[in-house]
């Protein structure tokens, strides 16, 4: 089994760019398992549903939920060993930074609950990459150091870093929706042709919050 965890933000970028029938077609033609947690359908669907200029993203999600193209993993793992390990997730990530002498909150409980399922899949050895488009997640991930000159420059603060370990965080791999329309181009799937569509989509993906740089963008473009 392979499985493609989706964080808040990639379901949201692609529902905001018309791009979210690419879930079904990567689905059917990978054959992969496609997760989300219930802290992701809270932030997607839930909360986003009572708001009208949300209501239509929060429906096409909820569309692909009731049709099983995305799926709860709770069946496969202890839910109750996701909350745990979602928490001591959040607890260490939320104590790496201070302002004044007060922590600073630098991830939310959906992609952390992204990060505990993968490291449980990881520990049942089941394969799995999260896709995420959240820069200070995957930041925390794979260059931690990084994220000190980023609050910094963000807050306008003297941001201190803590000198716990960081070590967590190494083991998990992580998607951007640009890399997974990318993928779904190389595949023939995406509906709109020409030229100029790859380009397109990828530009879209980055306008609608992936943290992806322009000379990333030209790369894709050239592979």
């Amino acid at each position: 089994m392979k499985v493609l965890i989706l964080d808040s933000g990639i379901l949201i970028n692609l529902s905001m760019n018309g791009l979210l029938y690419i879930i079904e077609k990567l689905k059917e033609t990978s054959k992969i398992k496609i997760f989300i947690t219930k802290e992701v359908k809270y932030e997607t669907v839930e909360r986003p549903i009572k708001v009208p200029r949300f209501e239509l993203g929060a429906l096409r999600i909820q569309s692909l939920i009731d049709s099983k193209i995305i799926e709860f993993p709770y069946p496969l793992i202890s839910e109750n060993e996701l909350k745990i390990k979602t928490q001591e997730l959040m607890d260490t990530a939320n104590h790496y930074f201070q302002s004044k002498g007060k922590w600073i909150k630098i991830v939310s409980d959906a992609e952390m609950s992204c990060l505990a399922l993968s490291s449980i899949l990881t520990k049942n050895k089941i394969q799995n990459i999260i896709g995420i488009d959240e820069r200070t997640t995957r930041i925390l991930a794979e260059k931690p150091q990084n994220l000190e000159r980023i609050m910094s420059k963000k807050l306008h603060e003297n941001i201190k870093l803590s000198d716990q370990d960081f070590s967590i965080f190494k083991e998990f791999k992580f998607i951007r929706s640009t890399e997974l329309v990318y993928v779904a181009h190389k595949k023939g799937l995406l509906e709109i042709k020409g030229p100029k569509a790859l380009e397109a989509v990828l530009f879209a993906t980055k306008f609608k919050g992936s943290s992806v740089s322009y000379d990333e963008l030209d790369e894709l473009k050239k592979l």
